[in-house]
């Protein structure tokens, strides 16, 4: 069972008066705008009529909405404009003197063509935060090329790593494209709200899929300028350091890093390799590392005799790090997972609940907190657009017009 979410603190939310207004559809800026709404910013979410976000009908659906959509959408609000009509347009313009953080995520020109480009909202609000997430950046040859977060996988360098040597590269089995550039946004984000503290003027943040997938490549880049070392994939080892690898037990497979000098020792006595942890060759990384093979080897055979809760148990007593390969199963009745607010049980509209991922990171004078779920498409169009100064007769002609749309559950 796992835990409810927690009620938000009494204690004022680091974010707490930020307001965004969320342009963005599916993955990397919606994923920025949760961060952000953990935290304590009020994350406005446009969404175009009737069918809303594309995640609504992604993936897993309980109820036709996706669960996909209530992990990623909690603590938002919901108003529908349709940005392609000019009074849709122009009512973002009317009201976008109120937020501090725009997020976009469409192909570069988009919204330059509604007139909602940067140098148009500046104007507006000069303090105006701006964070625009593309595949390939706001400038560049390929700036105006269509992206995703898998584009920017293999473009960053990453996609190649991936998978068996002599294999097709494989995904990761999650948008870790997507997910990296929302969170170099969010980082971002906050840059920028510091210097509006400082200066009071508003900046762009242009965040690119392949850029934030590259960012984190290590020494990718400078083994192959320095030494003309093309990094190749290489499985679940750990090239170029030794031993670190996922190993095949009696009923599945799971990791073990040895590549300390001491680690190493220890792991070697652990199964029985006295005779390996002794070896003046293997006493540091460069040496394993010429040994790979027959390294992996004694391990492995190890392994194969042994479970993977008996292996684990050796280990953790020869303090080695180790772990089993982890199922969505698994996370879910593990009890460390559990210790840590790691899973939350999000209550929906429908009256049921679900899992979903606790808070990150964990703060502990001012954490984020899940304050309400997911919303329904245009469950809040009126209430917030009312508050924002657009009169009632307005409204009522742009629901006519069908420009604006509004939930009629509540």
């Amino acid at each position: 069972m796992s835990p409810a979410a927690p009620p938000p603190s009494a204690t004022p939310l680091p974010l707490a008066g930020i307001k965004v207004l969320e342009l963005g559809q599916l993955i990397a800026g919606p994923f920025a705008g949760r961060v952000l709404a953990d935290f304590g910013a009020e994350v406005v979410k446009v969404e175009p009529p009737q069918t809303g976000d594309p995640l609504r009908n992604w993936r897993v659906l309980r109820n036709g909405t996706s669960l996909w959509w209530q992990a990623q959408s909690r603590n938002k609000r919901s108003i529908v404009i349709d940005l392609k009509q000019p009074a849709g347009q122009q009512l973002v313009r009317d009201i976008i003197h109120e937020f501090d953080i725009l997020i976009e995520n469409f192909k570069p020109g988009a919204l330059e063509a509604w007139g909602l480009g940067w140098d148009e909202l500046v104007k507006l609000n000069p303090r105006l935060i701006m964070l625009r997430i593309s595949g390939y950046g706001q400038t560049g040859p390929y700036s105006h090329l269509p992206g995703f977060g898998s584009i920017g996988e293999a473009m960053g360098g990453l996609r190649y790593l991936t998978g068996e040597p002599g294999r097709v590269p494989v995904r990761t089995g999650v948008s870790l494209g997507d997910t990296l550039a929302a969170l170099h946004a969010v980082i971002g984000c906050l840059l920028a709200l510091q210097q509006v503290k400082q200066s009071g003027a508003g900046q762009v943040v242009d965040v690119a899929l392949y850029e934030s997938v590259f960012n984190i490549t290590e020494s990718l880049l400078s083994e192959y300028d320095a030494a003309g070392v093309v990094r190749e994939p290489a499985g679940s080892a750990l090239p170029g350091i030794a031993p670190s690898n996922a190993y095949a037990c009696q009923d599945g497979h799971f990791l073990i890093a040895g590549n300390g000098d001491g680690i190493f020792r220890r792991l070697m006595t652990a199964i029985g390799r006295a005779d390996l942890a002794a070896r003046p060759d293997l006493q540091d990384n460069a040496g394993r590392v010429a040994h790979v093979v027959e390294i992996d080897q004694a391990i492995g055979a190890w392994c194969a005799s042994k479970t993977i809760a008996d292996a684990l148990a050796i280990l953790v007593a020869a303090n080695v790090p180790a772990g089993r390969i982890y199922t969505a199963a698994d996370i879910a009745n593990d009890p460390h997972y559990l210790a840590r607010d790691m899973i939350l049980s999000l209550p929906t509209l429908e009256g049921e609940a679900v899992a979903v991922p606790g808070i990150v990171p964990k703060l502990t004078a001012t954490p984020g907190c899940v304050r309400h779920p997911a919303p329904r498409l245009g469950q809040d169009t009126r209430a917030i657009l009312t508050a924002l100064g657009i009169p009632a007769q307005r409204l009522d002609a742009l629901l006519s017009a069908h420009v604006i749309a509004e939930s009629l559950e509540h």
